[in-house]
């Protein structure tokens, strides 16, 4: 007996169907997901640098030098894969990675998924030289020393003891208060520099004793006291230390004032200035 063509037609349909399922189905185990990361190529050009990783192992280092804390808010100039941003928030800082190129934020987002710490770590398209740093306690880089230059005056108007942390290139003649440099998994790229915003001291100040006078370029102090030269004056953030008169000074700045204590002869006394006019 003969089948009729429309069980032919039918059997035909429904075979095809199955054939086709099993190829999709092929297909999408074989294909990445639609949602794959976006794969960087080193050396691939961005807006104002092109991207290379820095080693984790130097990463590390830098946020080590920085001494970042559950208390800190680390901003990264030019943020890349992410990985600095994500180490940060794995220390329980917030972080904020500023990156030009979307396809690294998709990335960056998605490592920070993987990682776990997408509460801690975000990222944000935009440029370097249009973005507000105020609020940072931290900020890390690895751009080229050109841009580090560009970003030199807006950095130094940061709060004093804000503290940067560069992969490798300098800030021309504003020297770093510390550099350290890794030989463990790093082959390239592996020397850190820290710098902490100085506060503003430069000017005239008066103390109960009498008058101070102070130059100052970056962290470099010097002036002298009442007629007496200043020697070794720095300054780290908001401490300042020097030598005048034979009697070393500490202290703390805060705006206008200035407090500490004097050592002379073995005998601690306490220390204060203010800026005239103030």
């Amino acid at each position: 007996m003969k089948t009729p063509r429309s069980v032919h037609r039918v059997g035909l349909t429904l075979c095809c169907s199955i054939l086709a399922a099993g190829l999709l189905a092929q297909t999408q185990t074989q294909q990445p997901a639609t949602n794959a990361p976006f794969v960087p190529r080193v050396g691939q050009e961005g807006k104002d640098v092109v991207w290379v990783p820095s080693p984790q192992t130097l990463v590390d280092k830098m946020l080590d030098m920085a001494r970042v804390t559950a208390n800190d808010f680390l901003m990264d100039l030019g943020s890349g894969d992410g990985r600095t941003v994500i180490t940060a928030a794995k220390r329980g800082a917030r972080a904020l990675g500023i990156e030009y190129n979307p396809n690294m934020i998709d990335l960056s987002n998605f490592n920070a998924a993987q990682a776990g710490v997408q509460s801690k770590a975000s990222f944000r398209k935009a440029d370097l030289f249009e973005t507000d740093f105020s609020q940072a306690t931290v900020i890390t880089m690895f751009l080229l020393p050109d841009i580090n230059l560009k970003l030199r005056p807006k950095i130094l108007d940061l709060k004093p003891g804000t503290r940067i942390v560069s992969d490798t290139f300098t800030m021309g003649d504003w020297e770093a208060d510390e550099t350290q440099s890794v030989t463990a998994d790093c082959t390239s790229w592996c020397t850190a520099l820290l710098w902490y915003v100085p506060a503003k001291v430069a000017g005239t100040w008066t103390l109960p004793q009498g008058q101070m006078t102070l130059q100052q370029i970056y962290q470099a102090v010097s002036g002298s006291v009442n007629g007496a030269p200043i020697a070794n004056g720095r300054l780290k953030g908001t401490e300042i230390s020097f030598t005048a008169g034979g009697v070393q000074y500490t202290g703390q700045v805060s705006g206008n004032t200035m407090k500490g204590t004097t050592t002379s002869n073995g005998k601690p006394e306490n220390w204060t200035a203010t800026r005239a006019g103030s």
